[in-house]
């Protein structure tokens, strides 16, 4: 995040995030946020839940997806994160193909929950 003036930081941050400055040039402030909130979807503790259904591994993509995401904000040259950003959305996606054909209701109750769009491919 790019602030002009560096007295300006701390009003325009919220409290509750750790900051650290980080000087460029003499024209401005550049502010890297450390503890920034990512949203992740929670997982309901289940003693019937299974880490190895389909649910729990797109659950668990989803939330690296966001992960890998917002560090490419940061970092857009970061080519090695960009092809396993990339990957894991294939197996997302290839997981979620596969519970499409077997089960169009968990498949929709999926996909409402962890608010991500519909496929176009199935």
């Amino acid at each position: 995040m790019y602030i002009p003036n560096k007295k300006l930081a701390p009003l325009l941050l919220p409290i509750n995030k750790q900051i650290s400055i980080l000087k460029k040039g003499g024209r401005g402030t550049l502010i890297m946020v450390k503890n920034a909130f990512i949203p992740i979807i929670s997982q309901e503790k289940k003693k019937e839940e299974n880490p190895g259904s389909v649910e729990f591994q797109v659950v668990n993509f989803t939330n690296k997806i966001r992960r890998l995401t917002s560090h490419l904000e940061l970092h857009r040259k970061d080519y090695l994160s960009q092809r396993g950003l990339r990957k894991i959305l294939g197996k997302r996606q290839r997981l979620l193909s596969y519970l499409s054909k077997k089960n169009g209701i968990r498949y929709k109750k999926l996909i409402n929950r962890l608010d991500i769009r519909e496929s176009q491919i199935r």
